[in-house]
């Protein structure tokens, strides 16, 4: 249910328990939204993220993906996908108040480029960025080797349980 504002309102609650904002800001691919915004909501529940959280997904264009990628890294070009942490779970806040994880932003159209570069599909590439972009909110880093084997490793269990496609 929503209120008169449109955000989603539960009945008998504040909150909703797991919310997953989607945002769609690009016209090159077609994206399905509400599979992406499972699978995200998939790895926060095999993380054991405690609810109630809110996370937020969003597809962009070549161009916004290249700018935000030199805003945030430094680095002038786009990239594949980005996540951009909020909450780590420790920050302090009322029972019934959600946790705000942080948002993955992901570019369909790099994801289809590098899919077709590793000879996969593009839903199995924007499953791994979800995954990855996910993953990387909840303190998962690949800096380092051992840090990057943990990661890819976790990535391709959750890949493998994921109900996604």
């Amino acid at each position: 249910m929503a209120d008169g504002d449109g955000v989603p309102k539960p009945a008998g609650s504040g909150i909703d328990r797991e919310v997953v904002v989607v945002s769609d800001r690009q016209q090159d691919l077609l994206v399905v939204q509400d599979r992406w915004a499972g699978l995200l909501r998939r790895v926060l529940a095999e993380e054991r993220v405690d609810v109630p959280w809110e996370a937020g997904l969003s597809f962009v264009a070549v161009d916004e993906m290249a700018a935000l990628n030199a805003a945030h890294r430094g680095i002038d070009r786009p990239t594949d996908v980005l996540a951009f942490g909020a909450d780590d779970g420790h920050a302090p806040r009322a029972d019934d108040e959600p946790r705000l994880v942080g948002d993955v932003v992901i570019c369909p159209s790099v994801a289809a480029s590098n899919a077709e570069a590793h000879g996969k599909t593009l839903d199995d590439e924007l499953a791994l960025l979800v995954v990855h972009g996910t993953l990387h909110l909840l303190g998962y880093d690949h800096i380092n080797d051992s840090d990057a084997e943990l990661m890819e490793g976790r990535e391709q269990e959750l890949l493998t349980s994921a109900e996604w496609r």
